[in-house]
């Protein structure tokens, strides 16, 4: 692939949803965090994995996208996300539902990964965005791979292909942590419909960006006031772009690595560490990290010159 130096590189990041204890959402540092996202110049995510979408209630959700909304007059995305179990069918009006409280509130929703989307082939998992695309003006599509969620699926290139000829999905996140399966995607993009946004959530390999992809990754919320200094030097085809991509990749291969969810833990560490969370706490479930942890999160946020 080639890389591609001085483009404009669109940012999206998916916010941890901090928390004070593992029932208590920490509302006043989420509020903080979308704002801070927003004026750095990324789209804020919200409802997404990084936001523990799958472990909260409806309220709670719906709160989330109301705050959303007003912090930023609805520029932000969010998961449109439908809960099921194993052997679910996929559910049309459920997954219409969840798009209309995002749309309602100016929101793009992103079609979050179900059982009923994704257990059931290829066909069925294309011909379920086909059935969105004649209820929804835009969306963004979604693979995520099983180390993320159980019910993840990433799919063909040939279906790939036929996303891309969905003119309501306006782009694709894609989280199969593998370059080669992003790069295939991006040449077929650019073949076949050069305005579709691949949106790399590879945290493994944040440096896509040099080559095409756009992003909606989990890592930026860590610190999106560097993600954005970093896009702006690539725009300028700066080489400070390298130095500061390479300690953000090191704060990705610490944090994603296995058990891959437990990253959330990380980013609540670090943001509290930063002074943008009172607590390092996650919901009841979700999985965590060592205190040892703390040590090599400090000497990376003294190297990112934000601790």
């Amino acid at each position: 692939m080639q890389v591609l130096p001085g483009r404009t590189i669109t940012g999206m990041s998916a916010i941890l949803l901090p928390h004070l204890d593992s029932t208590t959402v920490d509302w006043a540092s989420l509020d903080a965090h979308i704002a801070r996202t927003h004026e750095a110049g990324l789209t804020p995510a919200v409802n997404m994995d990084t936001g523990y979408v799958q472990l909260l209630d409806a309220d709670t959700r719906t709160q989330v996208l109301d705050r959303a909304e007003a912090i930023t007059g609805g520029d932000f995305v969010a998961g449109a996300f439908v809960a099921d179990e194993l052997g679910a069918t996929f559910d049309l009006d459920a997954y219409l539902r969840a798009a209309d409280e995002i749309t309602s509130r100016g929101g793009l929703p992103v079609v979050f990964p179900s059982h009923g989307l994704n257990d059931h082939g290829d066909a069925a998992w294309l011909d379920a965005h086909g059935q969105l695309a004649g209820q929804l003006e835009r969306f963004i599509g979604f693979e995520l791979g099983p180390m993320f969620v159980p019910y993840g699926r990433i799919v063909s290139l040939d279906t790939y292909r036929g996303l891309l000829e969905i003119p309501q999905c306006v782009g694709a996140k894609h989280s199969s942590l593998n370059r080669q399966l992003e790069w295939d995607r991006l040449a077929l993009r650019d073949e076949v419909r050069p305005d579709f946004m691949v949106l790399t959530g590879n945290d493994l390999a944040i440096d896509m960006v040099m080559y095409g992809s756009d992003y909606l990754l989990g890592l930026s919320t860590f610190a999106p006031d560097k993600f954005a200094e970093r896009d702006r030097l690539w725009a300028k085809d700066d080489p400070g772009f390298y130095p500061l991509n390479d300690v953000l990749q090191y704060l990705g291969h610490f944090t994603f690595r296995p058990p891959v969810p437990a990253y959330r833990h990380s980013a609540a560490m670090f943001l509290q560490m930063r002074g943008w969370a009172e607590s390092d706490a996650v919901p009841g479930g979700a999985p965590m990290r060592p205190d040892s942890d703390r040590e090599i999160l400090r000497d990376i946020g003294e190297q990112l010159q934000v601790i």
